[in-house]
């Protein structure tokens, strides 16, 4: 069971997009495959805006990050000297957006699904004084009510360990990128707590985007 996650958030913009599906694909990705507790590793491609590039990494624990294993290839939130040439020569053309390392507190819906068609990303922290709230209607209204729209086929809360902006971080995996627009998905995301909170809001970054599928040469 995955307890931990690491999601970093890319624009590529400013990059040839051949070369950094290619980096991703042949050498970043398999690099951390082959990293003891390293699960499930996921790509995902922003819906608006196609230069946006989310990779989801499932974890045994977040400690996963501190191994030797890990360091081994390169650590990109410390700059490690490790990093292959072609590592360096990408993440010093491409923007970090978020870099998120955290523990699972709350699910929602069934197992994380191998193959769904979408994923929104919904990161963010909040006002210190409304932590608390904050997290109870998170845990008691707003995933159980976006869980249960139709085309969500799980939802996932983690808690932030390490130094990003964003101390908490949602993940709903999708039958498409069109859920979130959906009548029932707006009814239960704008209730009254809802609407209460979101001034308290941090640092709030929100992505929809599509399962990244690489082209046939």
């Amino acid at each position: 069971m995955a307890n931990g996650i690491l999601v970093p958030v890319v624009d590529f913009g400013g990059f040839a997009e051949d070369e950094f599906n290619d980096w991703y694909d042949l050498e970043h990705i398999p690099e951390r495959q082959r990293v003891p507790g390293f699960l499930a590793c996921q790509r995902w491609i922003g819906a608006d805006n196609p230069k946006i590039s989310v990779a989801t990494y499932e974890l045994n624990s977040v400690d996963v990050l501190k191994s030797p294993a890990y360091h081994a290839i390169g650590n990109h939130a410390l700059g490690s000297d490790n990093l292959s040439v072609w590592s360096k020569r990408v993440t010093a053309r491409v923007k970090i957006l978020m870099r998120f390392e955290g523990e699972q507190i709350l699910s929602g819906g069934g197992m994380t699904p191998k193959d769904a068609p979408a994923l929104l990303l919904n990161a963010m922290s909040v006002a210190p004084e409304h932590e608390h709230e904050f997290n109870e209607w998170y845990n008691t209204e707003h995933i159980p009510a976006l869980a249960a729209v139709s085309g969500t086929l799980c939802a996932r809360r983690y808690r932030g360990t390490s130094t990003a902006a964003q101390r908490y971080l949602a993940l709903y995996h999708l039958a498409s990128a069109e859920v979130p627009n959906s009548t029932a998905w707006k009814e239960a995301a704008n209730t009254p707590w809802t609407e209460r909170m979101r001034p308290h809001f941090r640092d709030h970054l929100r992505i929809v985007s599509r399962r990244y599928s690489r082209r046939a040469p």
